[in-house]
This record gives C-alpha cells, sequence and structure tokens, in this order.
C-alpha cells in the first residue's frame, strides 16, 4: 500500500536539484571509513579491506544508458514525480555516472564488508585471500541515502563495477538478472512481504560482458555455454542494507582483537543498525545490554514472520546464507530466488544449495543466520553475565517463536481460526500425489468450493492420480468435507449473515494470491528486452503488482495457468546455477 505524504508535503520531487536537498549521509557521517582507503574512491582493484565500516568507491558507469523502467507505486511514496526517471540528470547518475551530480551528493559511493556463514559454519574460502577480509559488496554500491517524508532511504546501484570486493569479477550486472530483481521486489512488495525496493532500471545499448548460461531447452544443470549480454544497472532501496554477515564480520574482529577499534566499530555498528532500523521500538536511553537484547527479540520476530511470508506465497530464496540476509528483516538479494509451482516441499531452484536452502526448509536455514547474528552480539556482551544468558534464551526460543508463524499462516491460507496439523498434513500428502500448482490450488480453495472440479483446474495429475483417479477423487472429497466442518465452526464465519463465507472468501484471497512469479513467462521477457524491447517487461510489472486482484480475462488466460511441461526441468526456467 502506497504511504500517504504527510500534511504540507510536497508530492512531486521533479529534478536531481530537488532530490539532492533531501541527502542525509548518516552511514558515512557516523560510522568509520576503512583509513587504508583512496578518499576520492579510485578504489576497484580486488584488495584486503582490515577495518572500517565501508570503503569510498566511484561507480563505473555504463556506456549509452538507456531507461528501461521505473516502479511508479515506489516513486508516488517517494514524492517523485514519474518524469523524474527519464530526466538526464536522474539518468546519469543512476546509471553510474555521479562526475557532475549536484551538491550535496557526494561524487563517490561506499561499498562494505562482510563474513559468510552457511548454517552456522563460518567460511573464509571464498575470500581471495583466505582472511574474510575480501569478502563483500563485489557489484552493488550505495549512492545516497536519503530523509525523504519523515522515512530514511539508502539507494543501491548493482552492476556498478569494481570494488575492492570483487574478488577478480568485472562488477557488472546483465540486463537479464537486473529485470528478474526488479520485477521480483516489486511483485514481493505487492505481495506484502517485505522486501528491498525497486527504484529504477537502465541498461547499456552497447556495452556487453561475456557470462556463461544455459542454451534454449538445456536440460543442464550448470550452464553450457558462454553468451554476450548487455550490461545494466538497477537501483535497490531499503532502509538500511546492514546484513547478518556484516554483523558478522565485526563481530569475529572484536572476539579475536584483530586491530585496536574492533570493539568499538562493532558497538558502532549496531547502534548504527538499532536508529536506521528499529528507532521506533528500542528506545536510546537504555544501556547497551538491554538495547542488544531487545534487538535480537525484534530481530527474531521480523526474520520469523518474514520466512513464514515467503511460503505463504510460495517464495524460495534459493541461497539464504548469511550475508544474503538483511537485520531490517527483509528479502534481499534476488540471485538463484524462485517460486513454487508444482508443489514439492524439497523445491530449490539454485543447483548449489541442495537441500539446504529448499522451499520447506527455509526456518532451518533463518535459524541458522539468527544464531549466527546472535554470536556476533556475544562480544558486547562479555561483561554481562545475565544479558548473556538471555542473549541465549532468545537464540534458543527462535524455533518456537518461527513455528508460532508458520502455524498462523497455515490457518489463514486455510481460512480457519486455529491451525489444524492433521488436516494440513493430510493435504500436503494430497498435494504431493496429485501434483497441484501450489499458487493456484490455493487460490481456487479460496472460493470455497463445494467439490473438488474448482481445485482441479491446479491440478499436474501426478501418478497417483492417473492411476486410481476415482480414489483420488473419493480422498480430496473426504479431505473437503473436514475442511468444510471446521469452516462451519468457526467464528469466522456468521451464520446468521447470508453472504459470511463470501467474506470469508475474499479474506482468503487476500491472502492466497492469484498471480505468481512463473519463469517461463518471465524468460521471454528479457529476452526481448535484450533486442531492446521492454513491452513485456512492462506488462509483467503491471501484472504482477497487482497480485491478489481479479483482472482482465486476456491476463488470466495468459498468466493464471499450469506450467507446459515442456518447461520443466529446462536450464535457466526451473533451476539456476548463478544469478549473473
Amino acid at each position: 500500500m502506497v504511504k500517504p505524504l504527510p500534511p504540507g508535503t510536497s508530492s512531486d520531487v521533479t529534478t536531481l536539484d530537488e532530490l539532492s536537498n533531501l541527502a542525509d549521509y548518516s552511514f558515512l557521517e557516523a560510522l568509520n571509513c576503512d583509513p587504508d582507503a583512496d578518499e576520492n574512491g579510485a578504489e576497484h582493484a580486488p584488495r584486503q579491506v582490515f577495518s572500517g565500516h565501508y570503503v569510498p568507491v566511484t561507480p563505473t558507469p555504463i556506456q549509452n544508458p538507456e531507461y528501461v523502467a521505473h516502479s511508479p507505486s515506489f516513486f508516488r511514496e517517494l514524492g517523485f514525480a514519474d518524469s523524474l526517471a527519464q530526466s538526464a540528470d536522474f539518468v546519469r547518475m543512476f546509471s553510474g555516472d555521479m562526475a557532475q551530480v549536484p551538491a550535496p551528493l557526494r561524487s563517490a559511493g561506499w561499498a562494505t564488508g562482510y563474513a559468510l556463514s552457511i548454517y552456522g559454519t563460518e567460511y573464509y574460502q571464498q575470500c581471495p585471500f583466505g582472511t574474510g577480509n575480501g569478502y563483500g559488496d563485489g557489484r552493488a554500491l550505495s549512492v545516497l541515502e536519503a530523509d525523504i517524508n519523515g522515512h530514511r532511504w539508502e539507494m543501491q546501484l548493482k552492476g556498478a563495477g569494481r570494488t575492492p570486493y570483487c574478488r577478480g569479477a568485472d562488477g557488472r550486472a546483465v540486463l537479464r538478472s537486473s529485470i528478474r530483481e526488479f520485477l521480483a521486489q516489486e511483485h514481493m512488495q505487492a505481495l506484502g512481504v517485505p522486501t528491498s525496493r525497486s527504484l529504477s532500471l537502465y541498461v547499456s545499448k552497447t556495452e556487453t560482458v561475456n557470462r556463461q548460461w544455459y542454451s534454449e531447452g538445456s536440460r543442464s544443470q550448470n550452464p553450457d555455454q558462454v553468451i554476450s549480454e548487455p550490461v545494466a544497472i538497477s537501483t535497490r532501496v531499503a532502509p538500511s542494507f546492514i546484513r547478518v554477515g556484516q554483523l558478522e564480520l565485526f563481530g569475529r574482529r572484536a572476539r579475536k582483537g584483530e586491530h585496536p577499534e574492533a570493539m568499538n566499530e562493532l558497538e558502532m555498528l549496531v547502534l548504527h543498525l538499532i536508529d536506521r532500523e528499529y528507532a521506533d521500538v528500542i528506545d536510546n536511553r537504555l544501556e547497551m545490554a538491554e538495547k542488544v537484547l531487545l534487538l535480537a527479540q525484534e530481530f527474531r520476530n521480523r526474520l520469523s514472520s518474514m520466512v513464514a511470508n515467503w511460503i505463504r506465497v510460495g517464495y524460495c530464496q534459493g541461497n539464504f546464507n548469511s550475508d544474503n540476509c538483511a537485520v531490517g528483516g527483509f528479502t534481499l538479494d534476488y540471485g538463484p530466488f524462485g517460486f513454487c509451482e508444482l508443489f514439492n516441499p524439497r523445491f530449490s531452484p539454485w543447483t548449489g544449495g541442495g537441500l539446504h536452502f529448499s522451499f520447506y526448509n527455509q526456518p532451518v536455514a533463518a535459524e541458522a543466520n539468527f544464531q549466527m547474528f546472535c554470536s556476533a552480539l556475544k562480544p558486547l556482551l562479555a561483561s554481562h553475565p545475565a544479558a548473556l544468558q538471555q542473549l541465549d534464551e532468545i537464540q534458543a526460543g527462535f524455533a518456537q517463536t518461527i513455528q508460532g508463524q508458520m502455524e498462523q499462516m497455515w490457518a489463514s491460507k486455510l481460512g480457519l481460526e486455529r491451525f489444524d496439523g492433521a488436516l494440513l498434513d493430510e493435504l500436503q500428502t494430497l498435494m504431493l500425489e496429485t501434483a497441484v500448482d501450489y499458487t493456484i490450488f490455493f487460490r481456487e480453495l479460496s472460493g470455497i468450493p463445494e467439490d473438488i472440479e474448482p481445485l482441479k483446474k491446479s491440478f499436474y495429475r501426478g501418478p497417483a492420480y492417473r492411476e486410481d483417479s476415482d480414489g483420488m477423487d473419493q480422498r480430496w472429497s473426504q479431505w473437503l468435507t473436514k475442511w468444510h466442518s471446521l469452516l462451519e465452526d468457526s467464528p469466522l464465519i456468521d451464520k446468521t449473515q447470508p453472504d459470511s463465507k463470501a467474506l470469508l472468501s475474499a479474506q482468503m484471497k487476500q491472502v492466497n494470491p492469484k498471480y505468481s512469479w512463473r519463469e517461463w513467462l518471465v524468460v521471454p521477457a528479457y529476452q526481448q528486452a535484450s533486442s531492446g524491447n521492454y513491452e513485456l517487461v512492462r506488462e509483467l510489472q503491471e501484472v504482477m503488482t497487482q497480485p491478489y486482484a481479479e483482472q482482465s480475462q486476456e491476463v488470466e488466460d495468459k498468466y493464471y495457468r499450469l506450467k507446459p511441461f515442456e518447461h520443466f526441468e529446462v536450464g535457466g526456467m526451473s533451476h539456476y546455477s548463478c544469478s549473473s
């Protein structure tokens, strides 16, 4: 939902000069710059960064930028005029050319370091130096922090060239992956799932890079060819981009005493995180130990709620390491993500993820990230044994917290007042044996059908169904009868009101979207965009930002349907080895 502007607030920022007046670089002003950095931002070669919270880096602009898209809904929320997205000054800055930005904007952006852990295990080998001091923002650069209508936003270019953390790569993003992230962030926002936001997307008309990718129709797990792709820069926006991995890096340095300022830098980062993401719930006047404990409680709640929402809408992050986990409790880094179509608890779009980051395993991955978050905070509580014990208790309570969120989510998806585990278990068995489309099934169920016929729109019809159709029909009918009996007993249905079921149906349809991300419909959009045709990108943008709405019959026929069998197991549609 677009937030209304406060009374007296101008509704339109029409020029970059007007936007520049909103700049407020709290991250740069409150935290430490790498003492070894070039203050002008000439930091485009990989190197170790031993201390400091950020490195100033000038973006590398893409050549001959062309407008692809912007987010009209987010522009309205920010009070930006739509015309701003195609104004010359705005295009230059947000395609990476900051040489002539108006004051008080700064000509250099900033990159941050972070650590990596996977399922609670610290990793160093991804760092080219083997120390962890070379791992961080390899192709993402924050370029502006602004206070807009009482909300602080950080704007980050993705694909803006090399940084000290690029690990030898080119720092570029290709149009394909940029379109995916741009559309996915808008879709998730419209679904009501906490997420970073999409601002703008520009592509170079002349600059390309080589990337490994899949040939058309390939069933290979890994890319089987190298192709030349247009480079692009997308701008993503969030209250901050502080990650669990960032806290880990500074927590490790403090724990090991890697430099004299290590403990102080950890404390500075945590206090800044609270100011940016949790100021509304953590009183600044509290002692540090109290702030840390409240932070852990609040992040636990946000992280649990976010992951429950992921499963509600069928989203699978794909690679939910600690460095892809925002401490603000929102979805960040749309790399090898996917949305579950054919229901499978083990669905995983990333070929390198195994079951670690599969659809139903995301609560476990979240708990591992929360464990590393708590570990990073512990050096701050070393002299407070009671607070350390409380932090351990908060950490131990994560499983119960997320279980509560999951049960509440499932009850709402089924239109029930209370969670019924036996009913859900039986339903999921039927869904697996029948082979159903996750989104279409729950949307059709939201119509509160009297028999199974409407549900069959979601059936791919698995082997068990085909072999014993009558038996499966009977099992489905028995499940529906149990479900209806629970609905009848629910106070959510007022039997004195003739339209009470219609009201419950409308409520369920606000939980179960009609339109979901379907990769086989996105692929043609970025393929056409690579030739300069952005019409399908904008069509998808329109459809995917209204996921709960009953749209036109033409839209329904095109976007509300089962995945064609020829698209199953196809590389780049059903699985990915990288994000590019």
